[in-house]
């Protein structure tokens, strides 16, 4: 309906106003959610940006981030041109220059790299969410120098899961939103798929089901949890083992389940010093075997026809002695050490609350179970009625991973989940097509170069054996960032936040050229950062510098541009195609496989005079036809790809799969599976830019076991055979490094790595204090405080804290603490204080907030800016007030010998940071107004922003009054 006048004195009302002339839809890039939004044009401009409410992920939800993608895309921090450094690295002084100069000097620093040893290229990217692309391009160049940015981000909580269940929390499976009536959320912020887990809350909020959140500052989720257990940071893993311990006492525990889709049963060999000591019992087929109180004798422990011990030892035929999986997991977790009242204090959970807990637990799951009328087949022919199943469900992110002890933590969760019969049941965790995967995942790290310079597998992958391992004769690290070696053999995503020290260090040797895209290592994705600016601008003796090339890919001036020796701009989210492919982050849900594409909802040509970008993606292939890499050109040596959008249609990861499922084929015919489709894109953006596939009814829960969703799974790719998937609670993957480490096996790890090797490597997991808080010299006394970071619900890494929108929302951050810790250390509301830690000290204000466990300080990440840079005003707050906590934050170890990570995974430690604080006074001169964080940096000179008010929408407002639609 239109304006309409009902008498001579009323005015003119547009009842309907429409949002713009023009509506196209596309997907989201304002945080990891990847929601559907529908763009709004009016004259060619943004007018409006809304949830798609077709989509799946997001089903018309969007949060301010999405809505505020208007200021992302018109951002005064928009790059321009390609850029070449005139000046020193670090002044911001470049020269414009035109793309095909650009692309000669990419493609002359890289040729002479490829042709004498590809490995002296370091490929790191960051929230790029194209590494389905990235990757495969790292493998035809030959290096194996690639990471991603999981590696500091979440490749515990991946490696942890997928070693242990075959999934993983995060973005890979979720709660049972319609039928769990318990649900705890370890360490979970708002920042990553916030608009599903939002739609999911409601949902459980709605039925009554009870939500506990478990993390040392209550915001966000939290705040409408029905409990809040402000736990001490890092010490999830133990009050996971004191639940379990209540468990296991009171016999609470689900046996059928254990046996029927775990390892519980598999007999292990307890052979102290022998090599085969802690490996599963195999027959001569390699056959884990149980024992079976039948027969009396062992048998194949995945044959349905046996009745398993789970207790007791017994003796082989060949005089060998074995105990049951679960056997050994009772006389762990059973252990006094992990009773309530002997973890209490180091949680700061009351003992009662945990032992409550447990009880809650324990009901929800057994006393009150969920039966669905479905009925399914498991992979063993058995047939069964209905699906029964635990309503227990938990969700766990950075929280847990930002550890040195994150690995054995998320396999903690992982192990009480099991033990409750927990996982992919109806009520339950589920996982996300294309998971579960084998355990583990079969795809392994490359490592040898053929004969065209490729690589024979894609740099990152899955280590099952010493022997997978990226390690020379010695057994040192062939790896710049040292990922799959000895120090940290399960590093499955890299270890972004090691590069540039090591390449500085020339550790295990010097590399030529980074090249890097939208990871701001020189800020607010270093550890360190003080330091890792010296590395980044340092030169040997004779001048130059000690890394000679760094390449940089970013939509925006970002800190880290100043460090680079060439820029490559890249275009914003609504200007670019992108494939959210099945063959890297997909956006499934557990009823249904799922992906999607960006395309250009705005010509980056027409967005403003003389500006001249273009997508990373289509650079990065250029580059690589210049190059000639195996894949990227033709016989005759021209461009197999004209650009990004043609290589998502025609190339093909093998026969049939591609990056996209949807619409293959000739014509379209054929899902998952099928030749290339000229018009894939177009048929994508006709359905709102996404393609889903139902999984069928019967085919939902017990994918690890159902036969329905493992023939599915094989027709859709996802799995190369259709064979169950025994979730593994005690990984015998660990039990061989352990054993490589006590001196077994044709792969050892050299001397200075067997004692940690054979430390972390527990096949069960464990807990372990974190590595700063157990090294500095007196924690209690010299640094009594844990300090974290968590990102706003508002705001996404650095990229969206420059929003112009979002900073009305926060435009700088503070330091919050309990006001009873406040008192502790004579701080008032609002003072500043000094923060350090043993890597240094930092200035800034405090703020008191109940929301917050006492022993613990946090601030919002990434607000922070160094003056200059995203070319916001000289005297923003985010530049004067805000900081960085990662200025406290030492890449590496207190004591030196190991980077701040991880020691089975390489995740980087953010969270491990212990801290003192003390007040600050004044100087006589300084007014409060006029005081500033510490430390400050030179400005960068790289532009400012219009410091005019803003008006973002006045021009529609006056063509709307004058008349036009």
């Amino acid at each position: 309906m239109r304006a309409m006048r009902t008498t001579a004195d009323e005015p003119t009302i547009d009842t309907s106003p429409s949002p713009g002339d023009e509506v196209k839809t596309t997907t989201c890039y304002m945080c990891a959610c990847r929601c559907g939004i529908k763009v709004w044009l009016a004259d060619g401009k943004i007018r409006y940006i809304q949830g798609n409410p077709a989509h799946p992920v997001n089903q018309g939800v969007l949060c301010a981030k999405g809505s505020a993608g208007i200021m992302q895309h018109y951002s005064p921090a928009r790059l321009h041109k390609p850029l070449l450094r005139v000046g020193e690295r670090g002044s911001g002084e470049f020269r414009e220059i035109e793309w095909e100069e650009a692309l000669q000097i990419a493609a002359g620093w890289l040729k002479p790299i490829r042709e004498r040893n590809p490995d002296e290229l370091a490929f790191f990217t960051g929230r790029d969410q194209s590494q389905a692309l990235t990757g495969w391009w790292a493998q035809q160049f030959g290096t194996v120098n690639y990471a991603a940015h999981g590696g500091f981000c979440s490749v515990n909580m991946a490696a942890g899961g997928l070693y242990t269940l075959g999934g993983s929390f995060w973005e890979f499976g979720e709660p049972d939103w319609e039928n769990a009536r318990y649900l705890m959320l370890w360490g979970v912020a708002e920042d990553h798929d916030s608009n599903p887990i939002k739609l999911g809350l409601g949902k459980l909020k709605g039925h009554g089901a009870k939500i506990v959140a478990v993390n040392p500052v209550r915001s966000g989720y939290g705040a409408i949890a029905d409990e809040w257990i402000g736990i001490r940071p890092g010490t999830d893993g133990l009050f996971a083992f004191a639940l379990a311990h209540e468990l296991l006492k009171a016999d609470r525990i689900d046996l059928d389940y254990l046996v029927r889709y775990t390892n519980a049963h598999w007999l292990v060999v307890r052979n102290p010093g022998g090599a085969d000591d802690g490996l599963f019992v195999r027959d001569a087929d390699g056959k884990p075997q149980c024992f079976d109180k039948t027969d009396g004798a062992p048998a194949d422990a995945n044959r349905i026809d046996v009745s398993p011990a789970v207790v007791g030892e017994y003796v082989l035929a060949d005089g060998r002695t074995a105990i049951p999986v679960f056997h050994l997991v009772a006389e762990r977790y059973l252990d006094p050490q992990y009773a309530p009242d002997a973890v209490s204090e180091r949680c700061g959970i009351p003992a009662d609350t945990i032992r409550r807990i447990a009880r809650e637990l324990a009901e929800a799951a057994f006393d009150n179970p969920v039966t669905l009328p479905i009925a399914w087949t498991d992979a063993h022919g058995r047939e069964h009625a209905q699906m029964v199943g635990r309503p227990v469900a938990m969700h766990a992110m950075r929280g847990i991973s930002a550890h040195s002890n994150g690995f054995h933590t998320c396999r903690a969760l992982h192990l009480l989940q099991l033990l409750l019969g927990a996982v992919d049941t109806p009520g339950s965790f589920r996982y996300q097509p294309p998971f579960p995967k084998p355990i583990a995942p079969p795809n392994r790290p490359g490592k040898t170069r053929q004969a065209n310079g490729a690589l024979d597998a894609a740099p990152l992958g899955f280590v099952h054996a010493p022997e997978d391992l990226l390690v020379d004769a010695d057994g040192n690290p062939r790896r710049i960032d040292h990922a799959f070696s000895w120090a940290y053999p399960l590093s499955a995503h890299g270890m972004m936040h090691t590069v540039i020290r090591n390449a500085w260090a020339g550790d295990p040797y010097r590399i030529d050229t980074l090249l890097m895209f939208m990871a701001n290592m020189s800020w607010n994705s270093a550890m360190n950062t003080t330091e890792t600016i010296g590395w980044l601008t340092d030169k040997d003796a004779d001048g130059a510098y000690r890394i000679p090339h760094i390449i940089y890919a970013d939509a925006y001036a970002s800190e880290m541009v100043a460090y680079a020796d060439l820029v490559l701009p890249d275009t914003t989210y609504l200007e670019r195609f992108d494939a959210i492919s099945i063959l890297d982050r997909p956006i499934s849900d557990a009823d249904g496989a799922s992906d999607a594409i960006r395309h250009p909802v705005l010509d980056p040509a027409t967005q403003a005079e003389g500006r001249d970008v273009r997508g990373f993606q289509s650079v990065l292939l250029d580059i690589g036809a210049r190059l000639g890499l195996p894949g990227m050109v033709e016989a005759d040596g021209t461009p197999k790809y004209r650009d990004y959008a043609d290589y998502i249609v025609r190339h093909e990861r093998a026969p049939g799969v591609g990056l996209l499922a949807g619409w293959r084929g000739e014509h379209g015919e054929h899902h998952a599976k099928g030749a290339p489709n000229p018009d894939q894109l177009q048929r994508y953006i006709d359905n709102g830019g996404f393609w889903r596939s139902e999984i069928p009814e019967n085919a939902r829960y017990f994918k690890m076991a159902n036969r329905s969703y493992l023939d599915w799974a094989h027709r859709m790719g996802f799995l190369g055979h259709a064979e169950p998937i025994v979730l593994q609670l005690y990984s015998e993957t660990l039990q061989k490094f352990r054993l490589a480490a006590l001196g077994h096996g044709e792969r050892q790890p050299p001397a200075q790595h067997r004692e940690r090797v054979a430390a972390y490597f527990d096949p069960l997991p464990i807990w372990y204090e974190p590595f700063e808080g157990a090294q500095v010299a007196d924690v209690a006394h010299d640094f009594p405080l844990s300090a974290v970071t968590q990102r706003p619900m508002f705001m996404y890494h650095s990229w969206g804290s420059q929003n112009a929108w979002l900073r009305q929302i926060t435009a700088r951050n503070y330091l919050y603490l309990h006001p009873d810790t406040g008192a502790r250390h004579g701080i008032a509301d609002e003072d500043w204080i000094s923060v350090t830690s043993h890597l240094g000290t930092i200035t800034v204000q405090a703020r008191f907030a109940r929301n917050t466990q006492p022993d613990t300080v946090w601030t919002w990440n990434a607000i922070g800016k160094r003056k200059g840079a995203w070319r916001l005003g000289k005297d923003a707050p985010e530049g004067r007030k805000g900081f960085l906590l990662n200025h406290l934050i030492s890449d590496i170890t207190p004591r030196g010998d190991y980077a701040n990570a991880d020691p089975v995974t390489g995740q980087a430690a953010w969270f491990d940071l212990r801290v003192r604080i003390a007040k600050v006074e004044a100087p006589a001169d300084t007014t409060d107004a006029a005081r500033e964080s510490q430390p400050q940096f030179a400005a960068l000179p790289m532009g400012e922003a219009d410091n005019a008010p803003l008006r973002y929408g006045a021009g529609f407002r006056r063509a709307r009054e004058d008349g036009k639609p």
